[in-house]
This record gives C-alpha cells, sequence and structure tokens, in this order.
C-alpha cells in the first residue's frame, strides 16, 4: 500500500463511501498478505520508505514469483537478492519488465532509478581486490534502486596501498563510503583515517584458509582503530547498501 491508495480509502471512509469496518478490513488487507508460504508486509513502504525486499537463496522460483508478483501489486518497485540467472530466466518469462544484474545477483525492475553517473556521487562503494566485486555490487545496486548515485572504485587494497591515495578525492567528496574487503580486511581502517566521512565495512569470504571464510576480515574491522567505521556481516552488500542509503537520505 503507498501513501496514494491510504488517502484514498480515508477520503472514502470521509465521505461515508465506505463503513468503519470496510476501512479496517481494507487496512488490514494491504498490511500482510498471506501467501501461504510467506506473509507479505505490504505497509513496509509506508514505514521504511521502500517495499519488502525478497531474499532468493532457499527459495524456490515459483515461491519468488509469487513474493514477485504479490509486490508488484502494490509497487513499482522490486529488488530481489541472491538471485540466480536461472531464477531470472524463470520470472522473466512470466513477469514483464525485470533487469538483472549478473554480478550483483539483483533482479530488479527496468523502472527502478538506476544511475551510474560518476559526477556527484553520493557514495563511494571500493574494493580491495576484484575477487571482492560482487559483494560490493550488490551494495551498489542496492543503493542505485534506492535512488542514489554511486562511484565504484576497484581493486586497491593494501597490498599496493599507493593506489588509495589516487582516488583521495573521490573519497573526501562522497557523503558515504562502503569499503568492501577480504584477506585481512585492512583497507577499512586505511580510509577511515583518511576521511571524515561515515565508512562501512563490508567484510567478505574471500581469502586463503586462515581468513576462515571472512572471520578474520570481519574481526580486523571490528577492532578498526579509525573512528567512525562501523561493520556490517559477512558478504553482506546489501545490508551495506540499505544502510548507507539511509544516512544519505537523513536529512
Amino acid at each position: 500500500m503507498n501513501q496514494t491508495d491510504l488517502t484514498a480509502v480515508l477520503r472514502k471512509y470521509k465521505n461515508g463511501d465506505i463503513s468503519e469496518n470496510d476501512m479496517i478490513n481494507h487496512l488490514r488487507s494491504f498490511s500482510v498478505e498471506n501467501l501461504g508460504f510467506a506473509h507479505i508486509d505490504h505497509n513496509r513502504i509506508i514505514r521504511k520508505g521502500f517495499p519488502e525486499v525478497i531474499y532468493c537463496e532457499g527459495k524456490t522460483d515459483k515461491q519468488v514469483k509469487s513474493i514477485a508478483e504479490a509486490i508488484l501489486k502494490r509497487s513499482n518497485t522490486l529488488l530481489a537478492t541472491r538471485a540466480s540467472k536461472k531464477t531470472f530466466e524463470y520470472l522473466n518469462k512470466r513477469i514483464p519488465g525485470l533487469r538483472y544484474f549478473l554480478e550483483a545477483r539483483i533482479i530488479t525492475t527496468k523502472k527502478a532509478v538506476v544511475s551510474n553517473s560518476k559526477a556527484d556521487g553520493q557514495a563511494v562503494v571500493v574494493t580491495a581486490g576484484t575477487s571482492d566485486i560482487p559483494v560490493a555490487e550488490e551494495a551498489a545496486v542496492t543503493m542505485r534502486v534506492y535512488g542514489n548515485k554511486v562511484t565504484s572504485i576497484n581493486d586497491v587494497g593494501v597490498a599496493g596501498l599507493h593506489r588509495v591515495l589516487k582516488y583521495l578525492e573521490d573519497f573526501q567528496k562522497a557523503r558515504v563510503i562502503i569499503v568492501v574487503a577480504g584477506m585481512e580486511g585492512a583497507l577499512a581502517s586505511v580510509i577511515g583515517g583518511l576521511v571524515s566521512k561515515p565508512v562501512i565495512a563490508v567484510p567478505t569470504s574471500v581469502g586463503y584458509g586462515a581468513s576462515f571464510g571472512g572471520v578474520a576480515a570481519l574481526l580486523a574491522m571490528l577492532n578498526s582503530c579509525a573512528s567512525g567505521v562501523t561493520v556490517v556481516n559477512i558478504d553482506n552488500g546489501f545490508g551495506a547498501g540499505v544502510a548507507a542509503s539511509l544516512i544519505l537520505q537523513s536529512d
């Protein structure tokens, strides 16, 4: 339910076109839709400004389709994360107007605001290594669907620290920076010590055995000596993208 729908129901009640019970039933039906295997929270767009997001892993293609159709009945925006190409191909044959971002593994609508403008980048998403790009793309695409301009900078990890300084102006111009790194996760502390902007650190599961699937990077980021660094879960580019969007839209 969006604001237009809510206004229409309340206006009908005010004008005497529907009873109080009818109004309550309308609001209830807009709030939660029971699909049997899932409860769709349609009022999330009112509370959060963005509809419910589908996490595709662990769901069948048919379940993802049913949830997507329910969301699209009341919103023009769809965001489905951790979606395989197979899932997209299944949905694309049945739901018109979808778009797939292969590296980010995200399905969204073609009408969604997706900007890749280098100029006036509100946010910078930076990776330590090329292997971190899929998680970074999940963050970047999430932010673009939320309506933000994002600059992506890849492969500037601490093994070649001089590469970071080349982009210092980009970091200083941004309002928020997402740093995506595996291995020892040191890049977040380096950038956090160079800028006065909030830094959201995303540890990735990239690395050899002693990286413990991203735990080493997670602990290093949590113990960062740079002020203003906060940390999301391992490989959680989506969570970082949402947090950064909330920062940008908090004015």
